[in-house]
């Protein structure tokens, strides 16, 4: 009971702010010396500090005011992506304390090749965190893929050509059994978690957020929660047959209709097989940074390219709003990248093939959290466990260290 009582106070000061011991007490129904209590508990632990004296008037005694103390604890979002590999430190108040990405071939590699990387990567996130005074509670680990989350197991991912790999258990081999839990979960999902509580969908109960990448999925929130299915393996909307059939898929079929609109298949009708923007060896947002200076200067082929990506996009964009009436799609990864050169033509397709275009209020926006909206997903989900949970975090011990800004 106390337990859910500290979960219940803590959880009030993250989503709605600072406030006085009687505004909890009122709003929560618990009594005030109850609230005192848990007040003193989570200050000792670190997860709440005093403020600031609130005087509502001359008559009565003036409230101290508690706030959320974020700064202890941090949740690790991990990404694992076709090229490249990502980490995003965020604590408990929802500041990114630290970020890296690594350009990486993971197909080309061997994947214990790839999940020494990752382990590398982690250990330098962990690292940055303690130097900035703040203790993991978590490693969420995103990965473009089937993934049985329970044993945090990677079931298929048809881009990277694994089966059936135990990421989760891999990584706390590699790291030495840390104390802090390490999951896995797709990343579209996390993404739109993050969407949902962080990003230009927090608060809305309906959406559907769409990764661009080279491969595409779906994260589905509906009535505020996210849909994983019967086996947890929903929102593999990428391999929906709605491709031209020509392009081989990642998963061996074709007409998937990633192959019409993830990363792969712009570039390939955007540039040449030796241009820049087609090297994986480079960092994915460079190359969509020169991709996007080409289309400002009316470069006719990438237009060309950009245009058709939005007609495919409204077409596969379609057959969502006519299944799960979300409120808004959103649009992650290069989508949102390059996004205002298409929106219109994405609109135009995706109202023509609606159900009825008068009645639906889908809105269609980019996503504001960019590359990162997985890592931020999964670092979101690790400081779930310190909400759920408080006493997970011990007393709090006098800061040795200051805040650091990046892993290195």
């Amino acid at each position: 009971m106390r337990r859910s009582n500290l979960s219940l106070v803590l959880r009030r000061f993250r989503d709605e702010g600072p406030r006085t011991r009687a505004r909890v007490a009122d709003e929560t129904g618990l009594n005030k010396a109850t609230v005192s209590s848990l007040v003193a508990e989570l200050v000792d632990r670190g997860l709440l500090r005093e403020g600031q004296i609130e005087r509502l008037g001359a008559v009565g005694r003036p409230g101290q005011v508690i706030e959320l103390d974020g700064r202890r604890v941090c949740g690790i979002g991990i990404e694992v992506n076709v090229d490249y590999v990502t980490a995003l430190i965020v604590d408990l108040g929802g500041r990114v304390v630290a970020d890296e990405r690594l350009p990486l071939d993971v197909p080309a590699l061997r994947p214990d090749a790839v999940l020494d990387a990752t382990a590398d990567l982690v250990a330098r996130a962990v690292s940055a965190a303690h130097r900035a005074g703040s203790t993991p509670a978590g490693v969420t680990v995103a990965v473009p893929a089937l993934v049985d989350v329970g044993t945090g197991t990677l079931r298929f991912a048809p881009n990277f050509g694994w089966r059936d790999m135990p990421v989760a258990r891999a990584l706390a081999e590699r790291l030495g059994e840390p104390p802090y839990p390490i999951r896995v979960d797709n990343d579209a999902n996390l993404s739109a978690l993050a969407e949902h509580v962080a990003g230009a969908g927090a608060g809305v109960r309906n959406l559907v957020y769409l990764t661009g990448e080279v491969g595409v999925g779906a994260g589905v929130i509906s009535e505020g929660r996210l849909l994983r299915g019967s086996a947890g393996l929903s929102g593999e909307v990428g391999h929906m047959p709605l491709g031209a059939g020509t392009e081989l898929c990642g998963c061996g079929r074709r007409g998937c209709w990633e192959t019409t609109v993830g990363l792969g298949a712009l570039l390939r009708m955007a540039a040449d097989p030796k241009d820049p923007v087609r090297d994986p060896a480079r960092d994915v947002e460079d190359r969509l940074t020169e991709l996007r200076r080409r289309a400002e200067e009316g470069h006719e082929r990438t237009l060309t390219a950009l245009r058709q990506i939005g007609t495919d996009l409204g077409t596969g964009a379609s057959v969502l709003v006519n299944l799960f009436d979300p409120e808004l799609i959103m649009l992650g990864g290069y989508f949102a990248m390059l996004g205002d050169f298409f929106l219109a033509d994405m609109t135009e397709s995706l109202r023509t093939r609606i159900v009825d275009p008068n009645a639906t209020r889908c809105e269609v926006v980019l996503s504001t959290l960019g590359f990162s909206a997985a890592a931020r997903g999964g670092a979101h989900v690790a400081l779930e466990g310190v909400l759920a949970d408080p006493t997970t975090v011990p007393p709090a011990v006098p800061e040795g260290s200051e805040r650091s800004s990046s892993l290195v």
